[in-house]
């Protein structure tokens, strides 16, 4: 399953949810998340949106960002916790990786 093709009732099915369950409100939210899990691991990756088909791991990682901000809708968070199964995915295919210069010897 790559990233774009994520849809409504794959996201339905993975967050446990009934379309006929939710508000038209709750259906542009899920919308939103999606944009905003692509483009949290197109952030954190630095791949581009095309380059994250080549990877359907990459697909779980987005499924479980949305479900994570689904669950956490209505609470405050407040500390920064990353899920470590997005981490772990993410972090196999981060391109944006910047060098540390080489520690000097005395």
């Amino acid at each position: 399953m790559k990233v774009s093709g994520l849809n409504l009732e794959m996201i339905l099915n993975h967050i446990r949810e009934e379309a006929e369950n939710l508000e038209e409100e709750d259906i542009t939210l899920l919308d939103a998340m999606k944009t905003a899990a692509v483009q949290y691991v197109i952030s954190q990756t630095g791949l581009t949106e095309k380059e994250l088909d080549d990877h359907e791991d990459i697909t779980i990682a987005v499924l479980t960002l949305i479900s994570d901000m689904w669950d956490n809708r209505s609470m405050t968070i407040q500390r920064n916790n990353v899920n470590i199964v997005v981490d772990t995915i993410l972090g196999m295919h981060r391109m944006n990786l910047v060098p540390t210069p080489d520690a000097e010897v005395f």
